[in-house]
C-alpha cells in the first residue's frame, strides 16, 4: 500500500501548459494569422496573373495586341504588380510564351520584411 504522503504529491504535480506558455502559443498564433492574412491576397493576385497571361497568349497575335489585353484583364481584375509592359513576350515553335517576374513584400515588424518573389511563364 502507498502512503498517505506519497499519494498526494503524486495529486498535486502539476499538469498542462503555465501561463507564460499559454501566452507564447497566443503570441504565435496571432502572428501566424496576421502573416496570412496578408499572403492570401497576394496568392490570390499570382492565380488572377497567370489566368491573364494565358488569355493575352491565346487571344493576342501581336506584341501590342498581347500587352493591350493582359492590360484590359488587369484591369478587371484589379491586377498592380504587374503591368503589359512588364510581359516578356516571345515565340516557342508556333505558340506564344508570354512570362512575368515581379516580388511583394510584408512588413513584419521594423526593418523586417516578408518578400514573395513570382515567376510565372504560359506554356
Amino acid at each position: 500500500m502507498l502512503s498517505s504522503t506519497h499519494r498526494c504529491s503524486r495529486r498535486s504535480r502539476q499538469r498542462g501548459l503555465s501561463f507564460i506558455g499559454v501566452v507564447f502559443i497566443g503570441v504565435l498564433a496571432v502572428a501566424a494569422f496576421a502573416v496570412g492574412g496578408q499572403s492570401i491576397p497576394i496568392f490570390l493576385e499570382y492565380q488572377s496573373i497567370s489566368k491573364a497571361a494565358k488569355k493575352a497568349a491565346n487571344e493576342g497575335s501581336t506584341v501590342a495586341d498581347i500587352r493591350a489585353i493582359f492590360d484590359r484583364a488587369a484591369a478587371i481584375d484589379d491586377i498592380s504588380s504587374v503591368q503589359g509592359k512588364d510581359l516578356e513576350i516571345g515565340k516557342r515553335g508556333d505558340k506564344v510564351v508570354v512570362s512575368f517576374k515581379y516580388s511583394r513584400e510584408i512588413a513584419l515588424a521594423g526593418p523586417a520584411y516578408l518578400v514573395y518573389r513570382f515567376e510565372g511563364q504560359t506554356n
